[in-house]
């Protein structure tokens, strides 16, 4: 999805994330409207089957890389050790199996970044949102995330992500844009 900034791109996020509601229309997710859902049911649709990815990473301060990966599975019922050996592996597929230990502050902005990534993969969501999630990464980062993106997207996963970058966009299957309110599918 691309689209000017103030566009409404990370609007659209929210909402398909049920963070926020629409002015107008329904939200569906797995062919269920969240319309007049309460915040406990859409807290659950989003522990168990939607992840996001921020623009501004929100990893907590006062947990390691390896802990704010951990989170999101302990929430989901697992065992601290299965948790850990797990987040550890995810962490190694963005490359920062050697940073694990080390908190936010002791990491670099891409660095960050990739931790917010691996969380947001951790919990194997049906749908992975993500806004601008390449916009800190060096180049050779960027293509390994998404290259990682492609491979989730064979096992069945959805990825809507929104971009400034042009080759990036031209790497997704379908392309939106969202202009003066409007969202219309851009042709190849």
């Amino acid at each position: 999805m691309t689209g000017p900034s103030g566009s409404g791109k990370s609007t659209l996020l929210h909402i398909i994330a049920l963070l926020d509601q629409p002015t107008s229309g329904e939200v569906f997710f797995k062919k269920k409207s969240f319309s007049k859902s309460n915040d406990a049911e859409r807290d659950l649709v989003r522990k168990k089957g939607i992840s996001i990815i921020y623009q501004q990473n929100n990893l907590l301060s006062d947990f390691t890389a390896l802990e704010n990966v951990i989170i999101p599975l302990v929430n989901n019922g697992y065992e601290w050790n299965e948790a850990a050996r797990k987040a550890t592996k995810i962490l190694s597929l963005v490359n920062l199996s050697k940073r694990v230990e080390h908190f936010p502050t002791e990491l670099s902005g891409g660095e960050q970044q990739r931790v917010a990534v691996a969380r947001a993969l951790i919990t194997e969501p049906d749908l992975i949102l993500a806004d601008e999630p390449t916009g800190s990464l060096d180049r050779k980062t960027a293509n390994e995330i998404f290259s990682l993106f492609t491979k989730l997207k064979s096992k069945n996963r959805a990825i809507l992500y929104a971009t400034h970058n042009r080759e990036l966009s031209n790497r997704a299957d379908y392309k939106l844009n969202i202009l003066d309110g409007n969202i219309t599918r851009k042709n190849e």
